[in-house]
């Protein structure tokens, strides 16, 4: 019996490892819901696509529609509302945490960068970034920190 587990045991680790991965394999398209005269939203277009997503733009006079729809609370609410792979993004969240959520699936709603702070993906500032969080809002609506983005360069 103890041989049957170890065999069963083994093939499930080999079929995970098998699964694909969003940094092995193509990535999911991105639908962004912005405003037409928003430059700092399509230069956070231009830094997703840079990473590799393939990015729709659905452009609106008003995001917080969108942001209400797909489930992201006003509170954390930004310039700009994507939807990628199920999961809501708000904000100027960086490609990389995007698909660190990709690659770790959790229950959740999405990411927000709330705000628009200098520095983040869309709001550079030459070297200048402010500290920001990257959230995690879970399906109840609360947030914990996802990735933290410390003060860097000149004030």
């Amino acid at each position: 019996m103890k041989r049957r587990a170890v065999l069963s045991a083994a093939a499930a680790s080999a079929a995970a490892l098998a699964l694909p991965s969003w940094s092995q394999g193509p990535l999911p398209a991105v639908a962004v819901y912005k405003s037409p005269t928003c430059g700092c939203c399509g230069d956070w277009v231009d830094h997703l696509k840079a990473a590799g997503f393939a990015v729709k733009v659905i452009e609106v006079d008003d995001t917080s529609a969108a942001r209400k729809r797909l489930g992201m609370p006003a509170e954390f609410g930004s310039c700009h509302t994507g939807l990628v792979g199920g999961y809501v993004v708000e904000g100027h969240v960086p490609a990389k945490e995007i698909k660190k959520l990709l690659n770790t699936r959790p229950s959740a709603i999405g990411l927000a960068v709330p705000g628009m702070p200098v520095g983040s993906p869309g709001m550079e500032v030459g070297t200048q970034q402010d500290a920001y969080d990257v959230l995690l809002i879970d399906t109840q609506g609360r947030k914990s920190v996802f990735a933290h983005y410390p003060k860097a360069g000149i004030s």
